[in-house]
Parts: C-alpha cells; sequence; structure tokens
C-alpha cells in the first residue's frame, strides 16, 4: 500500500489520488489542499491549475510549477490550521507548511491559503505567504569578537573578510 504524500496516513489510492485524477470531488477545503500538495508531491501539476479558481489561472505559470514540482523532493505536508472549509461552507481557509528539498536545500514554504466553493466544488482562490524566521543557533559573531575558529585572532581578522 502506497501511502498518501498529504500525511493523512491513509493510501494514495482512497485518499487524494480520487481527486487527483478527477473521479470525486474534494468534499472540503483541507482535502483539496492535501491533493494540491500530493498532485505537487507526484508531479501531477496539471490538477494545480484545474484547481485553481477560474479568475486567477492567468496568474498561474503552469511550466514553472511543473519545474518546482519536478525539481523538488517533497518531505511532508503540516496541517496548522483549518478555518471553515466544510462540506457546507462556500469559503475556507487553510494555514499550511509543506517542506521539500530542491538543489540540496531544505525548505518549508508556510501559505495561509483562502479557498471557495463554486458550484459545489472548491477551488484555491488566493494565497498568503507567512514569511519564514530565520534562528540561529548560536548567537551572530560581531566582527570584534574572537573568531570561532579559536585562532585567537579577531573574526574580522581571521574568517570574517
Amino acid at each position: 500500500m502506497e501511502k498518501c504524500p498529504c500525511g493523512s496516513g491513509l493510501a494514495y489510492a482512497s485518499c487524494c489520488e480520487p481527486f487527483i485524477k478527477g473521479t470525486k470531488d474534494a468534499p472540503t477545503a483541507e482535502a483539496l489542499m492535501r491533493a494540491r500538495y500530493s498532485s505537487y508531491a507526484k508531479g501531477e501539476v496539471d490538477f494545480i491549475e484545474k484547481t485553481h479558481e477560474r479568475d486567477e489561472r492567468d496568474e498561474v505559470s503552469i511550466e514553472e510549477t511543473r519545474k518546482w514540482s519536478l525539481e523538488s523532493t517533497w518531505l511532508g505536508l503540516k496541517i496548522v490550521r483549518v478555518e471553515k472549509g466544510g462540506v457546507n461552507d462556500e469559503v475556507g481557509k487553510v494555514d499550511f507548511v509543506a517542506s521539500y528539498s530542491s538543489h540540496g536545500l531544505k525548505e518549508e514554504y508556510h501559505e495561509i491559503g483562502e479557498f471557495k466553493k463554486v458550484s459545489g466544488q472548491w477551488f484555491y482562490d488566493k494565497g498568503t505567504v507567512v514569511p519564514s524566521q530565520i534562528v540561529r543557533e548560536q548567537p551572530k559573531v560581531g566582527r570584534n569578537d574572537p573568531c570561532p575558529c579559536g585562532s585567537g585572532k579577531k573574526y574580522k581578522v581571521c574568517h570574517g573578510r
């Protein structure tokens, strides 16, 4: 059994695949978000375009999306928070973090995605990227501090050039 990339713990065939293949519509905004993540992980980027709200489709570069999808290794999806977006709702928000690696670097993409239902079908409308904060493992070395390499020289003279 192939696990679904969305992290639900379910088999791909009974989780996101039916949405991506078009045999079922996602019942909630979160289900659509999970399927969109899985479509990136599987290289099924036509689903990304198909589930983008019609008025916003011109904003999507399918070739750039395909390149990002295929050049990345998708590591996991974390749903941070869901606001509305249920079966009986017309709009919803899904706060999510998609983890992936690209060109040897591990990345996290954090977004609050907005979804809306049109004629009974959920679509991704737009999103707000949540800026990431870089946290240093050690305090920043000042130019006049001793060099961390242990040479006894000031950082600016040793490795701070």
